[in-house]
């Protein structure tokens, strides 16, 4: 799949050009719960994981609040969302958004 974000920005300063390299950011893949909001969509992520003493599968959902700017994501939709810089109180998050879309 291929994204419309770059994880690393290319920056001039003072006649050359210096590349900032960055941390990966995670990516996680969920689906949209609610779509109420203005540009914010809330996703579902769960993950699952064996418990160190019982050995059993545990599946722990999340819910994160995502950036959408164009409202192009409805209920049911699966997105990939991918950490950024604070966008607001609840709002740290960016819906990918893929080209053939």
């Amino acid at each position: 799949m291929t994204f419309i974000y770059e994880l690393s920005s290319i920056r001039r300063s003072s006649g050359y050009v210096k590349k900032i390299i960055e941390m990966p950011k995670r990516v996680l893949k969920g689906v949209v719960v609610s779509d109420k909001q203005q540009s914010t969509v809330v996703v579902e992520v769960e993950r699952k994981f064996q418990h160190p003493k019982y050995r059993k599968i545990v599946s722990v959902t999340k819910k994160y609040h995502a950036h959408d700017p164009n409202s192009a994501f409805k209920c049911g939709d699966v997105v990939s969302i991918i950490e950024s810089r604070p966008i607001s109180k609840l709002k740290k998050w960016l819906v990918l958004y893929d080209k053939a879309r």
